[in-house]
């Protein structure tokens, strides 16, 4: 008797089922018959697209644009070249991939390219003679030399960045970069700057955030030696402020509690430029290690500071987000915006950019940097 039952329950069950997949599936051919006339309307222009139920796409301008000032900050004149790094991915362009990203560069106003390091450990971006006999791998292009090029085919001006051996980052002693360095200025103003004329700067490239050891000699034994070669040719360095962003990527940690001060990154960075002044022309701190709302604190004292000292006050205005928890990806245009405006504020001398390529660039592999680089141009209303 229950047996009896249960199959007729059974029996409605299944042809509930199947009354009301057979419903759903001509809903769905219903749907389906609706979007080539969609489509068409699409293709056939606005109007029909609203005679078709579908909303007109608006431009920005259309929208309202930009609720914000525009040109309220300091445009980006400058940007680094990073093919060695050890914490965002290679591009692995050739000649054809950077022609085109200089042409992009060049039509934002950038008049400044920097070779983030010439070698990081074993990879270096050139065949240099004294770092292969040390153990350096042999690169399989002349990237120096690609970007001397291409800087002179866009009236740009080059700044070569120094060797990173990767002892100060083992031990905090600054001093280990001085020794093979030596050796690499000397060889690369005989290689490149005495033949290009796009070769227009260095960076000294190990980067610091406070009294670091050894830091104020190494500055200034390499500062010297590179306007010693060159004839005077400007140098700069590109610190990062000690604040709560100021942490390891791996850490797993967006923010940390001991933020140095602003009167505690005052006095060290005091310190550090009375040592360095005559042989450092300019100082771009990193933008990113602080809260935006701290922005104008410390590029207050940083002005001061430089003009204190006759120095250049640059911005290394970072295109990559360090609020994400995925490292590294371009930033939100407005956090780019108030960072600019800030530096624009201070009365900075220029911004440059970490870095246009990877976080700005259309023909990044970061599909969002190229609508960064939109909404920039917006901003500055470059056409």
């Amino acid at each position: 008797m229950c047996s009896d039952k249960n199959k007729q329950t059974n029996n409605i069950m299944q042809k509930s089922s199947r009354r009301e997949f057979i419903k759903r599936a001509a809903m769905a051919g219903a749907s389906l018959a609706i979007l080539p006339s969609v489509a068409e309307a699409m293709a056939a222009g606005s109007s029909a697209v609203q005679q078709a139920g579908m909303p007109q796409v608006l431009t920005n301008s259309e929208a309202g644009g930009l609720i914000v000032p525009k040109g309220n900050g300091l445009q980006i004149t400058g940007t680094f070249l990073d093919e060695i790094s050890h914490d965002i991915p290679h591009q692995n362009w050739g000649m054809k991939e950077w022609d085109q990203d200089f042409r992009n560069m060049k039509a934002i106003g950038i008049d400044t390219v920097i070779l983030i390091r010439s070698g990081y450990r074993k990879f270096v971006t050139y065949p240099s003679e004294y770092l292969l006999k040390k153990g350096c791998y042999c690169p399989s292009v002349d990237l120096v030399e690609m970007f001397l090029t291409l800087a002179e085919r866009y009236g740009m001006k080059f700044y070569f960045g120094l060797y990173d051996s990767g002892r100060y980052w083992d031990t905090g002693d600054l001093s280990w970069e001085i020794e093979d360095n030596k050796y690499v200025i000397d060889e690369v103003w005989q290689r490149y700057g005495t033949r290009h004329k796009s070769f227009g700067g260095w960076y000294i490239s190990g980067e610091i955030s406070r009294a670091t050891k050894g830091a104020i000699k190494a500055f200034h034994a390499m500062g010297k030696q590179c306007k010693d070669v060159s004839g005077g040719l400007p140098t700069f360095i590109s610190p990062w402020i000690d604040g709560k962003k100021a942490v390891m990527a791996s850490s797993g940690s967006l923010t940390r509690s001991d933020a140095v001060s602003v009167e505690q990154h005052e006095k060290e960075w005091n310190e550090i430029f009375d040592g360095i002044h005559d042989v450092v022309d300019a100082c771009a701190f990193q933008d990113g290690h602080i809260d935006y709302d701290e922005l104008d604190a410390f590029f207050t004292v940083n002005k001061k500071l430089a003009d204190r000292y006759g120095m250049q006050c640059w911005t290394n205005a970072e295109t990559f987000d360090r609020d994400m928890p995925i490292r590294f990806l371009p930033i939100k245009f407005d956090k780019l915006r108030m960072k600019l405006e800030a530096a624009k504020r201070a009365g900075y001398d220029k911004a440059i950019t970490f870095e246009f390529s990877h976080f700005m660039s259309p023909q990044s592999a970061y599909l969002q940097a190229g609508h960064l680089y939109d909404r920039y141009k917006e901003y500055f209303d470059i056409k």
